[in-house]
């Protein structure tokens, strides 16, 4: 006789609360991401974007691996994020000068400048913010995100 499936526990507040949070995130990152992906310059996705917008903000000479975990996605999609961004002049990737088996990603002047183009464009989506959610409230919540973001990295 097969044995009967185990009963599921119900959530317990606490969990279906954190079930809330993280769907609200997934959909504002969803809602957000297709609002830049409309004006971003240059043929540029938001996986592009994000990558060139990473380099400006914590330097470049990452290798691809470093990367595809940073980001995490596979070594696979990082390899095309990578060849579309070289394809496009915004990035050159180069040897490792310590590694020979491994390569480093490196920022090109087109690229920042594409990255500097793509905030710009970026500009006039953001400014409209303020009329349904306003600057103190975006203050408010941002250490709270930011602590999120920190622990969901140290514990993947």
């Amino acid at each position: 006789m097969p044995a009967k499936a185990a009963k599921a526990a119900a959530p317990t507040p606490a969990e279906t609360l954190y079930f809330q949070l993280f769907n609200e995130i997934g959909i504002i990152a969803q809602l957000s991401g297709n609002r830049f992906q409309k004006v971003l310059p240059h043929e540029l996705t938001v996986a592009q974007f994000s990558l060139l917008n990473h380099m400006v903000r914590l330097g470049d000479g990452w290798t691809p691996a470093r990367l595809a975990a940073a980001f995490q996605v596979t070594k696979g999609t990082m390899t095309n994020t990578l060849q579309k961004l070289e394809s496009k002049g915004f990035i050159r990737v180069d040897p490792d000068a310590d590694d020979a088996r491994s390569k480093r990603v490196f920022l090109t002047p087109p690229g920042q400048s594409a990255r500097d183009a793509a905030m710009k464009a970026l500009t006039p989506e953001l400014s409209t913010l303020p009329e349904g959610f306003p600057p103190a409230l975006a203050a408010e919540i941002l250490p709270a995100l930011e602590r999120l973001r920190i622990w969901l990295d140290a514990n993947r």
